[in-house]
């Protein structure tokens, strides 16, 4: 494990500026990620600063980002103004990056990234969702899957068996359907907020960074 520092940053969004921090490794690779939180909570938020933490560890650059709202359009544009500033740096030699978030953060990644497809944007790499809302509690009628059908990127879904936003046969199914190249990983009876009964959150949060690193370095080799 290499050695990491941390950088805090504003990134031009509109008129305004996005609160982002880098973690930056000591030995750098080529690639990077990109976080965002939920429809609560903000880039400080536990679970993103442990995968961050984690994956710095292992050579790849991470920059979380906050972004405040409930509107998916706007925390779109907002993903989409921070890859374009991670893209125009010239501070790092970037080959690719993953659009990472958790919840609805997921949700905006996924349309960055379906965006990306569309332009045949080799930057982008792959999706990463964590506890991705496939639909509101006890409205399973109504799936939130459109964006999914439409992308091309591998990606890697990580969700609780006993999410109440996101039923497992539900999320299986519309995985199946998918043209992109896909991974479900199920963490065993952890609900949206990735609690699970008799585990520590720490030992699910390990689980989680876990799994998303070898799905990257899968991806990557």
């Amino acid at each position: 494990m290499s050695d990491c520092t941390e950088a805090v940053v504003k990134i031009p969004f509109g008129n305004k500026y996005l609160d982002g921090v880098f973690s930056i490794p000591g030995e750098i690779l080529p690639y990077a990620v990109i976080f965002t939180h939920g429809a609560s909570g903000d880039m400080n938020f536990s679970h993103l600063v442990s995968l961050a933490n984690y994956l710095v560890s292992h050579g790849l650059l991470c920059l979380r980002f906050t972004c405040k709202g409930l509107n998916l359009a706007y925390r779109t544009k907002a993903y989409k103004a921070v890859l374009e500033y991670l893209r125009s740096s010239r501070d790092y030699k970037l080959s690719g990056v993953f659009l990472a978030g958790r919840s609805m953060g997921s949700r905006a990644a996924a349309s960055v990234t379906r965006q990306a497809d569309e332009d045949n944007d080799g930057f982008v790499l792959g999706l990463i969702c964590l506890s991705y809302p496939l639909h509101r509690p006890n409205l399973q009628s109504k799936l939130r899957d459109e964006d999914l059908f439409l992308l091309k990127s591998p990606v890697l879904f990580v969700s609780g068996s006993a999410d109440e936003l996101c039923d497992k046969k539900l999320l299986e199914e519309v995985a199946i359907k998918m043209k992109a190249p896909q991974k479900i990983h199920w963490i065993e009876n952890a609900n949206h907020s990735m609690a699970a009964t008799g585990r520590t959150t720490e030992e699910v949060l390990l689980e989680i960074n876990l799994q998303v690193l070898s799905w990257i370095k899968e991806v990557t080799a």
